[in-house]
């Protein structure tokens, strides 16, 4: 008998009843979607290698490090994996002209991919819900993205999640901040570790997002780019600010705040829970106002977030929030096989009326006892068990049985009209 084959180490199974959670979730966010009137977009898995190196950075830990690339033996091109979706977004907004009336407020829900050490919350195979708005230059936008993000908070009853701020600017301003961070390691480089040197004259920003203890005190007395922002750049940053404090949110201002991916500009952001630990970022973003450009399209402003599905799912959890297991409305009983037909016939009316009913599956050895039928119509967390008895079926009838609550008396429903009794079992 051969081995049973086991799925990729840090890509998992999703199943029932946990795969409950995350259509719950999903739908909560779809909900969210549509009262910010931002619209479905979904791109391939596969995108070609260089489109990620382009757009996230060659120096970044994703593309340097992560990124699950391969050759095509049929072909010989270069693809990967998707490791985020902003890039693949973009790619698709220039190919079909996306941008040609005006900007495009859009978002994804779909799996990533990046090869990284599997730990609490992170996985090679991940699932992200992402918002990429386009074509939209204002901080008003910037301020939309961030409390849309604060009102999913709100729709799943997250209290603990704050809010970091801060702004990149401009490039003529990093690039000044660059040269001044570069002297400053240089002039102490004694205290870099190994991924601190081999950024110094690559990526020095990212150095500012060192996770080594041990070189806190340096990163944290290093230039911050804040001094160095124009006049324009600190009107939008503080414009966006303008309007978190007029509807009430707080944020930190972290000037070590630069996000993993060299397309940001002007405004990042982080949403952080204190409950996940070091890795407590459940949601992430900013502007990127020269990506599309960048990517081979004219010149267009843009700003989004990515959210890890299995970073918020675990904060429900931590925070005793959990979502509605799911079970049907009904349970069909049927106490022989000859009841099957009729019992069949009522349930699929039943669900053309949009009830959710389980049936009981006989074996080989019949339907089983209406003992057993009833403990499986409890366990299945319906709220009522439909009686397909002889008796019932005799004068044209079924059995309503109340599970759930007082008042579980019986009643008699006429099969031929299930559909005006529908409402009983989907309000109840």
């Amino acid at each position: 008998m051969a081995e049973p084959l086991q799925a990729v180490k840090g890509m998992n199974d999703i199943l029932p009843p946990d795969s409950a959670r995350w259509e719950w979730l999903e739908d909560k966010v779809r909900a969210l979607m549509r009262r910010y009137a931002y619209a479905n977009i979904r791109t391939p898995i596969v995108e070609p290698t260089a489109l990620f190196v382009r757009g996230l950075g060659q120096v970044t830990d994703i593309v340097e490090k992560e990124m699950y690339s391969f050759t095509d033996a049929m072909n010989g091109d270069q693809l990967s994996l998707r490791p985020e979706n902003t890039a693949g977004v973009v790619r698709a907004a220039i190919e079909h002209a996306m941008l040609y009336d005006g900007g495009k407020r859009l978002f994804y829900i779909g799996p990533m991919f990046r090869h990284e050490r599997p730990q609490r919350g992170r996985y090679r195979q991940f699932y992200q819900v992402g918002v990429e708005a386009l074509g939209f230059a204002g901080p008003d936008v910037d301020a939309e993205v961030i409390l849309m993000a604060r009102a999913l908070w709100r729709d799943l009853g997250l209290g603990e999640v704050r809010l970091e701020l801060n702004s990149l600017g401009q490039a003529s301003e990093r690039a000044a901040h660059r040269t001044a961070l570069v002297s400053y390691f240089e002039a102490n480089a004694s205290q870099l570790d190994g991924d601190a040197q081999r950024r110094l004259h690559s990526n020095p920003l990212r150095i500012l997002d060192s996770k080594n203890p041990a070189m806190q005190p340096l990163v944290n007395a290093a230039p911050q780019l804040m001094a160095y922002l124009g006049e324009a750049s600190l009107k939008h940053i503080d414009a966006v600010k303008a309007v978190l404090d007029a509807v009430g949110q707080p944020y930190t201002l972290n000037p070590r705040l630069v996000r993993g991916m060299d397309y940001y500009c002007h405004t990042v952001f982080e949403w952080v829970s204190p409950l996940l630990g070091a890795q407590g970022t459940i949601c992430g973003g900013g502007r990127y106002d020269g990506l599309v450009e960048m990517m081979g399209g004219k010149p267009a402003p843009g700003v989004g977030w990515g959210m890890g599905l299995e970073r918020v799912l675990d904060l429900l959890t931590q925070v005793g929030s959990a979502p509605p297991a799911a079970s049907p409305d009904a349970y069909a009983v049927l106490p022989d096989a000859a009841s099957l037909a009729p019992a069949l016939a009522t349930v699929e009316a039943l669900r053309s009326a949009g009830v959710a009913v389980q049936v009981h599956a006989g074996g080989k050895d019949g339907m089983g006892s209406m003992k057993s039928q009833f403990r499986k119509a409890d366990a299945s967390g319906a709220r009522f068990a439909l009686v397909f008895g002889a008796a019932e079926l005799a004068q044209g009838m079924v059995a309503l049985k109340p599970l759930r609550g007082p008042g579980g008396e019986q009643s008699l429903r006429p099969l031929e009209a299930a559909g005006n009794w529908a409402g009983e079992l989907r309000n109840a």
